[in-house]
């Protein structure tokens, strides 16, 4: 069985059991402080991946980690997950729990990518055409990437669209080589 499909399914129980638990809210922002810590700590889902390191170990890895700082639903499911020798999927669980949480709150997340930082007209230009064609209250990411040299990318799960002036420059390139 695939990776998403068996993390999708201990998100799902996870969500089920933090309404369940009236604790929804506190464990999405466990998840969302796992996922960050993950991201930025490599070293941390090294040791949870490493087939040589125990689980027993990795278990106290989570507990020094996350005991103390995250609701006692989440760090069961912690406890859990790594008892079924699971952990190396701790972080795809905690991003389809998120996902999860969205979908269920009526969120779509999307990231535009321009040169320079947006204006508060833009930005509102942005939610706008997000919220039109999906429906939901829009969180907006922005990041700036001088490398595009001018327009934005704007992606929305799996969809982009690219009007960036790199990208015609390079389409105007393909067309003159051809």
């Amino acid at each position: 069985m695939s990776v998403g499909i068996v993390a999708a399914r201990y998100a799902k129980s996870l969500i089920e059991l933090a309404k369940e638990q009236n604790v929804l809210e506190a464990v999405y922002a466990d998840m969302l402080l796992f996922k960050d810590t993950a991201d930025k700590n490599r070293a941390l889902m090294l040791a949870l991946k490493s087939p040589v390191v125990r689980h027993e170990k990795k278990l106290g890895i989570l507990n020094a980690l996350f005991k103390e700082r995250v609701n006692p639903v989440s760090y069961a499911i912690f406890t859990i997950i790594t008892k079924k020798n699971r952990e190396a999927i701790l972080d795809e669980i905690a991003a389809e729990f998120i996902k999860s949480y969205n979908l269920f709150q009526g969120i779509q997340n999307a990231t535009v990518i321009t040169t320079t930082p947006l204006t508060d007209e833009l930005r509102k230009q942005f939610v706008d055409i997000v919220a039109s064609s999906t429906g939901r209250t829009v969180q907006l990411q922005e990041k700036i990437d001088p490398n595009l040299i001018g327009g934005y990318v704007l992606r929305v799960d799996d969809r982009q669209i690219d009007a960036s002036l790199k990208s015609r420059l390079n389409e105007l390139k393909l067309q003159l080589v051809n």
